[in-house]
């Protein structure tokens, strides 16, 4: 019964913030490593930043570094993405995974997916 549920998404103006939601249960986020998504119409589907069980380590893809923060509250078996400063080149599904295996930008590490949530950027 492993499930992961992304929520939080929606249509923003460039320049404005969201934070999206990964609902986790079957599992406990700490005990596993858990990373973000996204894919664009048209392109390959891209990692963008991740957390490994112990919160001590963390990944950010460059085109998101600086802008995007990841977090975890164990409690509530919730995983974060804080996105701030968007831009119309953020739009796209936004995903979230597990994997067993260290944090990594690999699709082929992450055996659950969720259902993603739309994130668009427009003015």
């Amino acid at each position: 019964q492993v499930q992961l549920v992304e929520s939080g998404g929606g249509l923003v103006q460039p320049g404005g913030s969201l934070r999206l939601s990964c609902a986790a249960s079957g599992f406990s986020l700490n005990s596993y490593t858990t990373g973000w998504f996204r894919q664009a119409p048209g392109k390959e589907r891209e990692g963008l930043s991740c957390i490994n069980s112990s919160g001590r380590r963390t990944y950010y893809a460059d085109s998101v570094k600086g802008r995007f923060t990841i977090s975890r509250d164990n409690a509530k078996n919730t995983m974060y993405l804080q996105m701030n400063s968007l831009k119309p080149e953020d739009t796209a599904v936004y995903y979230c995974a597990r994997t067993y295996y260290s944090c990594s930008d690999s699709l082929r590490e992450y055996e659950y997916w969720g259902q993603g949530t739309q994130v668009t950027v427009s003015s």
